[in-house]
């Protein structure tokens, strides 16, 4: 793995997570687990409404926690209630953070392949809707990951379950001072509970 990306991972402390979070997180660490015990294929599917931010962070995110916590046969997805684009910001503060970022089209909707790791699989972004066919149809985990989608997915079709960790959205920053402080703390933020998630499976 990256060692920028390590060494982010090993200040990752849980007493750092609010009990409330852990509550939160509780479900989504169930689900792998059972999953994992039963060497079953874990396919977690991230939504939010755009599909531009947090659902992406969230994908990322978890594949490098399994794949750091040596957890097999997980795959990691993302897509929303509508099609945008992957925010360029997105790209930028994963860069920073060590990941490498390939943007492989210019496209309104651009594809990347990000890298945690030279010889692992790149984990390919594009903004999608949650059921597009790229995405799996059936036995995944729909993680909500924010409120306008938990609003407008009550019901995730083929998700065997549906579980709500939602994240304030950092596009709330978009133009200001903090922009870049804003998308680095989400990022890092996400980071820490996928951590906390995959560590205790």
């Amino acid at each position: 793995m990256n060692p920028i990306l390590t060494s982010i991972i090993q200040t990752f402390s849980a007493e750092n997570i609010s009990e409330e979070r852990k509550e939160v997180l509780a479900l989504l660490t169930d689900y792998i687990r059972n999953k994992h015990i039963k060497g079953e294929t874990i396919r977690l599917n991230f939504i939010c409404t755009h599909n531009s931010r947090r659902s992406h962070l969230s994908q990322i995110w978890a594949e490098t926690m399994s794949h750091y916590f040596g957890i097999k046969d997980v795959c990691c997805y993302s897509g929303g209630t509508e099609a945008t684009a992957m925010f360029p910001k997105v790209a930028e503060i994963l860069n920073s953070q060590g990941f490498e970022v390939l943007k492989l089209s210019d496209s309104t909707n651009p594809v990347y392949a990000v890298k945690y790791a030279l010889n692992e699989q790149a984990i390919i972004c594009f903004s999608k809707a949650y059921n597009h066919a790229f995405n799996p149809t059936g036995n995944y985990a729909a993680i909500v990951t924010c409120n306008a989608a938990d609003v407008a997915c009550p019901i995730v079709l083929g998700a065997e379950v549906r579980i709500p960790v939602k994240y304030d959205d950092p596009k709330a920053f978009d133009g200001t001072n903090e922009m870049d402080a804003k998308y680095a703390e989400r990022s890092l933020q996400i980071a820490a509970e996928m951590w906390y998630v995959f560590g205790q499976v």
